[in-house]
């Protein structure tokens, strides 16, 4: 049995057909045995439209309420997801950053994850229960809520993933994994079967969207394989493995 960390970004959960879809998704790999932990981004344009009216309201909002406005996103996707595994006939618990034991600097807006204390959630998945955690937030020394920033999901379920020693670290997108060139732009790009740390990075320093830096660059500091693919097909995506890796040598968790 593996202990698998999958994060859904706003695409994947941008409707309640989305996030059922994704929940189904979950189940299928919670009853291949596996355990499975999950992360999850604001349902898809829901962070802008925050933004938008924060901005409608206060030209220049003061950086600790808008943290405390932006993490609404994933409380809402968390919570249904949750409630759309329980109608899979599974069973389900969401989390917060802060329950989750996300703690960061006391930056708003960009925040640093400085250590990940995930009891909870392992004692939800000790009990067989799926364990559904809002990305892209965690809590500050003076117990404030704060956000990572672009890409912060990712960064995230790289970081859950690590504090659970997890097998694998499963990003879902909207494409079939990292490619050559964008494939919505260039129909002829070549997706890239594995690709190792040092040349994902070098791809998102040079303006690549599909994985963020920081994320990347969490994932090689502890050498968290992951796994890049689409939530909305199940074709093979993906591997971004350790320099040197033999992607072959990782557990097959499909």
């Amino acid at each position: 049995m593996a202990l698998i960390v999958q994060k859904y970004g706003g695409s994947s959960v941008a409707d309640a057909e989305s996030i059922k879809r994704v929940a189904r998704r979950v189940v299928e790999t919670k009853k291949k045995g596996n355990s499975v932990a999950v992360v999850v981004s604001a349902m898809g344009d829901t962070t802008d439209d925050l933004i938008d009216q924060a901005l409608s309201i206060d030209s220049n909002p003061p950086e600790r309420e808008m943290d405390m406005l932006m993490t609404a996103g994933e409380r809402i996707s968390m919570s249904l997801l949750a409630m759309a595994i329980h109608a899979e006939g599974a069973s389900a618990r969401s989390f917060t950053g802060q329950q989750a034991g996300f703690f960061t600097d006391a930056r708003y807006g960009a925040a640093h994850i400085k250590s990940v204390k995930p009891d909870r959630v392992k004692h939800a998945l000790e009990e067989g229960d799926v364990a559904i955690v809002a990305g892209f937030q965690g809590i500050n020394a003076n117990g404030d809520a704060t956000t990572l920033g672009r890409g912060g999901s990712d960064t995230s379920a790289v970081a859950l993933a690590v504090a659970l020693d997890a097998d694998m670290c499963e990003i879902y997108t909207d494409v079939d994994g990292i490619f050559t060139a964008d494939p919505r732009i260039v129909p002829t790009a070549k997706r890239i079967p594995s690709i190792d740390y040092d040349s994902i990075l070098e791809m998102a320093a040079c303006g690549s969207k599909v994985l963020a830096l920081r994320c990347v660059e969490y994932a090689q500091r502890f050498n968290m394989p992951l796994h890049v693919r689409s939530s909305f097909s199940h074709r093979p995506g993906t591997l971004v493995v350790p320099n040197g890796v033999d992607p072959r040598t990782l557990p097959n968790l499909d």
